[in-house]
């Protein structure tokens, strides 16, 4: 299968349309970086001294290079009241202003949207907050506290033991439904003329994500147990230790896949069974055959598992590390990994939106921006002239090389 080729910028939906950003670590970037992947214009607005996102380590290596693909980056210190002039220019051009800070902290800024919605009723403010309005919304949130207090880390870890997914989900899926609220309201917009704030939030997101859980406990009356404890509505729905030392996910979820596998493997005996019936049957009956398939599946590989289960049409996993998914021949082949520059340079790939639309995948037009890599295209286009420009960065305003020496006692912004 050939690569699709990803949609040119004019072609994309949401060409045309303009987002202003004030956002960091991951929530409010992956609801800009799908905003831009659709094809808006997304400026990210840092502070001088660059997004403090960009320097993580450790799980937080890969934030800044992932959600903030596809955008440009302006520089501004926000402090000075000359700065915030600049900003508020740039925001009457935009048709989307996108936040993740604390609500007090763009209040004193004057970019809540109480303050800007009386400048441009047509404005959409998508606000990505811990929480929604309530109890709890004067809290500190993360996607680890909501994970711990939403029930998500208790359905994923051993009972006794919570443990948290192993993915940002809550800020990428909190981020994703900020996007889908701005482009409803884009459509809203088209019938009434006027914007609205979108408000999304992680502790909400989280509920969404373990309502299954909820509404098993409203229809069963029996408490969802952790997924390591959980009763499979599946007969054969596991991972499979086989040779080599090596590991593999193998499931049988119906009837007719029972009998495939059952022949597949000469399991006479297994398909004969009255005990397995069906899958009821095969699901209260797991307590042996279990067991039993066990034993006779560790005597082969997982290739030799992987080459049965394909042809036979059953589900199958080979048990990955992240990193090897750079070399996965599907996302190769199918144009999932986009080529990519990350900030320092370095060539990478990187995974693509998991949609497309007309055939084909939306791809990368810009590389993670450097800091301020578009600064004076902005402000030029917001009609500032040169010396303009030259007397805000000789002044503090905008960033010059000789902020690399003041940078210690920068003030923060957002």
């Amino acid at each position: 299968m050939q690569a699709n080729v990803p949609l040119s910028a004019p072609s994309l939906p949401l060409a045309g349309i303009r987002v202003v950003e004030f956002t960091h670590m991951v929530m409010g970037p992956t609801c800009g970086m799908v905003l831009a992947d659709l094809g808006a214009e997304v400026i990210k607005v840092e502070p001088l001294a660059g997004d403090s996102t960009r320097k993580l380590l450790g799980s937080g290596a890969g934030f800044y290079p992932l959600f903030n693909r596809n955008k440009k980056s302006l520089a501004i210190n926000l402090q000075s009241l000359k700065g915030r002039e600049v900003v508020l220019r740039l925001i009457a051009t935009a048709d989307i202003v996108s936040e993740n800070f604390k609500t007090e902290t763009m209040q004193k800024l004057g970019l809540d949207y109480a303050s800007l919605r009386g400048l441009d009723e047509r404005l959409i403010y998508v606000s990505h907050k811990g929480f929604l309005p309530g109890p709890y919304d004067h809290r500190t949130a993360l996607d680890e506290v909501v994970q711990m207090m939403g029930g998500l880390a208790y359905m994923t870890g051993r009972p006794g033991d919570p443990l948290r997914a192993g993915s940002s989900v809550n800020d990428i899926m909190g981020g994703m439904f900020g996007a889908i609220g701005a482009m409803a309201a884009l459509m809203q917009r088209q019938h009434t003329g006027k914007g609205q704030e979108v408000q999304s939030a992680l502790f909400e997101n989280n509920i969404f994500l373990v309502a299954q859980h909820m509404l098993q406990f409203a229809v069963t009356g029996k408490p969802a147990a952790p997924m390591p404890e959980r009763i499979s509505p599946w007969g054969i729905y596991d991972v499979f230790a086989v040779k080599d030392q090596a590991q593999i996910f193998l499931a049988v979820v119906g009837d007719t896949q029972w009998g495939v596998f059952c022949k597949a493997f000469a399991y006479a005996d297994l398909a004969a069974d009255p005990r397995t019936a069906t899958n009821n049957d095969r699901v209260r009956a797991r307590s042996w055959l279990i067991p039993l398939l066990r034993e006779r599946l560790a005597q082969h590989s997982a290739q030799e598992l992987t080459a049965v289960f394909e042809a036979h049409g059953l589900p199958f996993a080979p048990i990955t590390d992240p990193q090897h998914l750079f070399d996965d021949p599907h996302l190769q082949q199918t144009g999932g990994l986009a080529p990519m520059e990350l900030p320092d340079g370095r060539p990478t790939t990187v995974p693509l939106l998991p949609l497309m639309l007309d055939g084909q995948r939306l791809g990368l037009r810009h590389n993670p921006p450097k800091l301020d890599e578009h600064g004076m295209e902005i402000v030029r286009g917001l009609g500032y002239a040169d010396e303009e420009i030259t007397a805000m960065r000789k002044d503090g305003i905008l960033r010059s090389a000789a902020f690399e020496v003041a940078a210690p006692n920068a003030a923060p912004t957002p």
